[in-house]
């Protein structure tokens, strides 16, 4: 008998040794299922199905007629996003999106940094006090907010009141068709200052202290050592603050829906404000064709913000 043939007498085929060890895993991945199961089960009915559905609708004629009968909605291909990119309307509010974002994002962003650089170096009484005084405007309802604000903002509000000390004779701000988005501007900014702020202290509080007081050795100034090694090492940080902002930026709806109700004249209306109007006019697959064409933007956006961000080590 040749000896490989001796050798493997006796031992079990290869197969019935395995089956232990497959039929455990195999216990394990339905256990896992099992546990995972209610999340998927959630996930899908109220999350994945609207998401398909919605995107399926972008191509119908669906609207409030017919949901008593379904099956007579009809397939229009592209129709809708073709409808909307003629619509005055929508083009007037992806104009005043884009107004709120490229104006809310840098001053949100250059605040934020700002006021976590003074937080982490420069105040050091009453630090505490100061991060809860900025963060409370993010836990705040925006219906408190709005409340306040429109005090401030009325013709004989606090913020005119201010400026006439200057000699500066303010306008009405939220029925002005030229101030009523720098208005919401300036609410959208105070409101998201200290979310913003909280991700830049983190991040500053990585930076390690002994490549700073080198090139304080070395005669570096405050501002070289803060352009040169804290903004480089925050890259990181600044992407994640500025995707997750630009995402609620490009998303505008509450500051017009309980300020302004996208007035005057439109000018404060947002693409988000527009689908909910759509929606309420029972237009179903129009209002789906914006949803999608938001969600391009923000995609659109945040692939820019990781190219222009991303770390280059």
């Amino acid at each position: 008998m040749p000896a490989g043939t001796s050798r493997g007498a006796g031992r079990p085929p290869a197969r019935a040794k395995a089956r232990p060890g497959g039929s455990r895993r195999r216990r394990n991945a339905v256990t896992a299922w099992l546990f995972a199961a209610p999340f998927v089960l959630i996930f899908g009915v109220f999350m994945l199905g609207p998401l398909v559905s919605s995107f399926l609708m972008s191509f119908t004629d669906f609207t409030s007629r017919d949901i008593g009968n379904p099956l007579s909605v009809g397939f229009v291909g592209l129709d809708q996003y073709v409808a909307l990119f003629k619509n005055p309307q929508f083009l007037h509010s992806v104009l005043n999106t884009a107004y709120f974002v490229l104006a809310g994002i840098p001053l949100t962003t250059v605040l934020a940094l700002a006021l976590a650089v003074a937080l982490n170096n420069g105040i050091t009484r009453f630090r505490t006090a100061f991060r809860v005084g900025f963060y409370t405007p993010v836990v705040t309802s925006i219906v408190a907010v709005a409340v306040v604000w429109r005090f401030i903002l009325q013709p004989d509000g606090l913020l005119n009141l201010m400026l006439s000390w200057v000699g500066i004779a303010g306008p009405d701000w939220l029925n002005s068709t030229t101030w009523s988005m720098p208005a919401l501007i300036l609410l959208a900014v105070w409101r998201n200052l200290g979310t913003l702020m909280i991700i830049f202290l983190a991040g500053l509080q990585t930076v390690p202290t002994d490549i700073l007081e080198a090139a304080e050795v070395d005669g570096a100034s405050p501002w070289q050592r803060f352009m040169k090694i804290t903004l480089p090492m925050l890259r990181p940080t600044l992407l994640l603050g500025t995707v997750l902002l630009s995402v609620g930026f490009l998303q505008f709806f509450e500051e017009p829906f309980v300020m302004t109700k996208g007035g005057p004249l439109d000018s404060t209306l947002s693409v988000s404000y527009f689908t909910f109007n759509q929606f309420g006019f029972g237009k179903y697959g129009l209002a789906s064709a914006a949803s999608y064409v938001l969600f391009v933007a923000i995609a659109l956006l945040s692939l820019i913000q990781f190219r222009a961000l991303r770390s280059k080590d």
